[in-house]
C-alpha cells in the first residue's frame, strides 16, 4: 500500500491500529496513543495529523532526514509514516501545544 492510501485510511481506528502494529515498534505505538490522547485524538487522527504537520512545519533538515530514511528502507510508505510519527512526537514533546494552538493536528476551529 502506498503512503497516500495509508494516510487516507488512518481515520479508521482499526486500520490505524493495524498500521501501527505493522511498524513493529511497540514503544512508538504506545507513545502515539498517549500523545494523541493529550490532544483528544485517537491513534489514527494523531497519525494522520503527524503527516500533515510534517508537511507544513518540517525544516529542510527534517526533509533531508526523511529522504535518507526512504532511500535506506525496504518499504517507503512504512518508513515515511514512522519517520513522520517520530518527528511529530519529538515536536509535541518540545512544545506543549505542538505549536498548533492546542491541537497537534492543526485542526480548523
Amino acid at each position: 500500500m502506498v503512503l497516500g492510501e495509508v494516510l487516507e485510511r488512518l481515520g479508521d481506528e482499526a486500520f490505524a491500529a493495524e498500521t501501527l502494529v505493522a511498524l513493529e515498534d511497540l514503544n512508538l505505538m504506545v507513545q502515539v496513543e498517549a500523545t494523541g490522547r493529550q490532544f483528544g485524538e485517537n491513534v489514527g487522527e494523531y497519525a494522520a495529523g503527524a503527516s500533515r504537520r510534517f508537511a507544513q512545519l518540517a525544516s529542510d533538515e527534517d526533509w533531508l532526514a526523511l529522504m535518507t530514511a526512504l532511500k535506506r528502507a525496504d518499504d517507503a510508505g512504512t518508513a515515511c509514516l514512522k519517520h513522520m510519527l517520530e518527528w511529530s512526537l519529538r515536536h509535541d514533546a518540545d512544545s506543549p501545544d505542538g505549536g498548533c494552538s492546542g491541537h497537534c493536528t492543526c485542526k480548523e476551529g
